[in-house]
C-alpha cells in the first residue's frame, strides 16, 4: 500500500494575477503529485482558462471536500466557489471582486486545515489594493491568517535551500528598526523562533545572530548595538540553555548557515534576510508563517499583472512552497 502523501491545500490567490497559472503549472508537475495530495480552492472558469494559457496536461475534478479528491497525476481537484463573474473579468487590473474571491479561497483553506481535512496551506499571491477595493479588512496573507487562526503575532521564517532565515524585524524603517534592537526583543525573538524549528521538527544544531553593524561594531567603533544589546542578549540566551551564537557578521553568518553551520539565522531587519536568501536563490525563497495552528507556506512574489493571463509565469516557487509544505507537514506541531 502506498503512504498517505499530505494534504496541500493550495488557495488560487487573485484571479486577476498569476496565482492560477502557477497553481496550475505546479499541479502538473510530477515531483509535486509525488510529495503531495494538491487541493486546489478557486473558481472553475479561472482555472480552465489557466489550465488553457499555459498548456498543461490536467484536467479538473471538482469536488465538495479534499477526501473526495482523485489525486492521479494529471488531474487538478478543485474546490469550486465559482465567484468570478468571467463577463467583468479582466486580466492585470485591480477588481473588488478579485479581492474578495480571493479571501474567500484563503478562507476557506484555512478552515481545511484547521479542521484537519488539510495537513497545510500553501498561499499564492493575492492584491493588497484588491482586498481594499472589497473591503476586505485585512491588508494582507499574514493578517488574515492570524485573525482567523487566533494568531495575534506569526511568526515569519524564509528557506531556501535549506537556508533558514527568521526576522526580529519585518516592516519598518531602518531609523526605527534600530529602537527595537534591545536585549529583551531579541531574546523573545530567539526563544519564539527556536520553539517554531522545534515545531517544525528541527531540533538539532544552532541559531545565529546576525551583526547588525559593519564587522558587528568593532567593539563600539562603528556603532554600540552590539556591545550593550545583541551580545548581552546572547551571552543570557546561553547561560538559560538556548543553543545560540553571536553576533556575527552579517557579511559571512548567512554563507555560512547555507553551509550548513547553522540551524537557522536571526535576521535583525528585513533586507538583510531578504537579499542574502533572494540573493542564494531567489525563486526558490520561500515563507513558512509560524506560531499558528496550522502549517503555512507561501511564495515569496506578487501577483506580478504585467504578465498575468500571458502564460509566462515560472512556477518554481509555486512547486517549492508546496513541496515544503509537505517536508514539514509530518513533523508539524500546532502552536
Amino acid at each position: 500500500m502506498a503512504e498517505k502523501k499530505p494534504m496541500i491545500a493550495v488557495p488560487i490567490g487573485d484571479p486577476a494575477g498569476v496565482g492560477p497559472e502557477i497553481v496550475a503549472k505546479a499541479c502538473a508537475l510530477e515531483k509535486v503529485n509525488d510529495a503531495a495530495d494538491v487541493i486546489v480552492i478557486g473558481d472553475r472558469r479561472v482555472m480552465e482558462n489557466a489550465i488553457r494559457i499555459v498548456g498543461a496536461d490536467l484536467r479538473i475534478n471538482v469536488v465538495e471536500k479534499p477526501a473526495d479528491g482523485d489525486y492521479r497525476p494529471g488531474i487538478l481537484n478543485l474546490i469550486d466557489l465559482d465567484n468570478i463573474d468571467q463577463s467583468r473579468f479582466s486580466y492585470g487590473v485591480v477588481q473588488a471582486m478579485c479581492g474578495k474571491a480571493a479571501f474567500a479561497y484563503i478562507k476557506k483553506s484555512i478552515e481545511l486545515a484547521m479542521s484537519g481535512e488539510a495537513d497545510a496551506v500553501a498561499t499564492t499571491p493575492i492584491n493588497k489594493e484588491a482586498l481594499h477595493a472589497a473591503e476586505v479588512p485585512f491588508i494582507g496573507h499574514t493578517e488574515i491568517f492570524g485573525a482567523l487562526t487566533n494568531t495575534p503575532d506569526p511568526l515569519t521564517m524564509f528557506e531556501t535551500n535549506g537556508l533558514r532565515v527568521f526576522f526580529l524585524t519585518r516592516h519598518k524603517s531602518l531609523r526605527a528598526m534600530l529602537d527595537d534592537i534591545t536585549k529583551d526583543n531579541i531574546k523573545a525573538c530567539v526563544k519564539e523562533s527556536l520553539a517554531a524549528l522545534r515545531r517544525l521538527g528541527v531540533t538539532e544544531g544552532t541559531m545565529a545572530i546576525a551583526g547588525l553593524n559593519p564587522h558587528c561594531g568593532e567593539h563600539g567603533l562603528f556603532g554600540w548595538e552590539e556591545v550593550n544589546e545583541i551580545t548581552p542578549a546572547v551571552e543570557e540566551l546561553k547561560a538559560e540553555g538556548y543553543p545560540v551564537t553571536g553576533p556575527i557578521g552579517a557579511d559571512s553568518v548567512f554563507h555560512q548557515a547555507a553551509l550548513g553551520r547553522y540551524n537557522s539565522v536571526l535576521s535583525l531587519y528585513h533586507d538583510q534576510g531578504h537579499i542574502a536568501t533572494k540573493t542564494l536563490d531567489f525563486d526558490r525563497t520561500i515563507s513558512i508563517t509560524n506560531g499558528m495552528p496550522i502549517l503555512r507556506t507561501s511564495v515569496d512574489h506578487g501577483t506580478a499583472f504585467d504578465i498575468a493571463g500571458k502564460g509566462i509565469v515560472s512556477e518554481i516557487s509555486m512547486a517549492e512552497a508546496i513541496l515544503l509544505a509537505a517536508k514539514y507537514a509530518p513533523f508539524f506541531v500546532k502552536a
